[in-house]
């Protein structure tokens, strides 16, 4: 049986502040790292950027990928790695959750 949803003790974690409408996640914090759970409605594509290391799993749904200009279609149980620097991007083409390890420990900031 999937779980729709994270568990209780992760939504009660800090909410990451991030400006994309439909996008929701939830921040782990490390001294040295950031661990994000994301959960992101089908909203289409999020623009080419960049930052530091990245890596992820996919928990449900569907996503295409962009690294440095080859895209991949990833899905449950996949993972991905996206190196210091790379540009990348994605495009939700259904309800996704991911959860996400970055290297910056400030990548994202917990809302007010």
């Amino acid at each position: 049986m999937t779980q729709k949803a994270y568990p209780e003790f992760i939504t009660q974690l800090p909410q990451v502040d991030i400006p994309l409408p439909g996008v929701r996640g939830w921040i782990s914090q490390a001294p040295n790292q950031q661990v994000v759970f994301f959960d992101i409605d089908p909203i289409g594509e999020v623009p080419p950027h960049s930052h530091g290391d990245q890596w992820g799993i996919v928990v449900e749904g569907e996503m295409e990928l962009t690294i440095d200009g080859t895209t991949r279609r990833l899905g449950p149980g996949d993972s991905y790695f996206i190196p210091a620097g790379a540009t990348h991007g994605a495009k939700f083409l259904s309800h996704f959750r991911a959860i996400d390890v970055f290297a910056d420990a400030d990548r994202y900031k917990a809302k007010a």
